[in-house]
């Protein structure tokens, strides 16, 4: 298989790993996505793993366009980035945008 075959296996494989842990976590603290949310955040999270998988890296991100997150969302968000193991804090300013919003359906 050539490299991007390779990429593709892995990143499908991360992301199925992934998916349940992040719903799992999200239900833990009664956080409950829309089916819109759900598709959004489903997607961020696949291009986590791309990313995670093949080091392609996130264009810049400016840290106080996230002032406004929750430090519950902030914290989640960087469980499921540690998670991952290799993706930058950056990658948790991100997400925690879909858990916040999520929140917002209580």
């Amino acid at each position: 298989m050539n490299d991007a075959g390779d990429w593709a296996l892995q990143t499908a494989t991360l992301a199925e790993r992934m998916l349940p842990r992040v719903y799992a976590l999200l239900s833990l603290h009664n956080i409950v996505p829309n089916a819109v949310q759900q598709q959004m955040l489903t997607s961020h999270l696949r291009a986590m793993a791309h990313r995670s998988v093949t080091g392609e890296p996130l264009p810049d991100v400016e840290a106080s366009l996230f002032d406004e997150i929750s430090p519950e969302s902030m914290s989640l968000a960087h469980d499921v980035v540690a998670e991952f193991g290799n993706l930058p804090q950056e990658e948790a300013w991100l997400l925690s945008v879909h858990f916040e919003v999520a929140k917002e359906n209580l």
